[in-house]
């Protein structure tokens, strides 16, 4: 179980590892939790990043460094799913045709303007 959850978090690092050297920018860590199924409040992140050394002045995480921590994270099932029933309001609000799917243009407009 270990392995496989060391595995998911790795991949999930990986796709923010932009020079593929192991570091991520300390500003990617929330979408990489969040792209975990995990959902904490900013605050919950700051609080994730404490336990997390964090190479100065760059503020760049080595994949070594978060790992275990992530792993801790997800073993622990710290942080809650979003309940499905909010998800679906949300993508609701974003169906404004309730035609049951959203347009790639319609979601880059409402990502983009405010």
């Amino acid at each position: 179980l270990v392995a496989e959850i060391e595995k998911k978090i790795t991949e999930a690092f990986e796709v923010f590892d932009r020079e593929s050297n192991k570091t991520v920018d300390v500003r990617e860590i929330g979408c990489i939790v969040r792209s975990l199924g995990c959902f904490p409040t900013e605050a919950e992140v700051q609080e994730l990043l404490e336990k997390i050394e964090v190479e100065e002045p760059g503020g760049f995480v080595h994949l070594e460094h978060f790992l275990p921590v992530m792993t801790k994270v997800l073993l622990d099932r710290r942080f809650r799913p979003i309940p499905e029933d909010v998800i679906l309001h949300a993508f609701e609000a974003l169906d404004e045709n309730k035609c049951g799917y959203i347009t790639r243009e319609d979601l880059v407009k409402h990502l983009t303007e405010a």
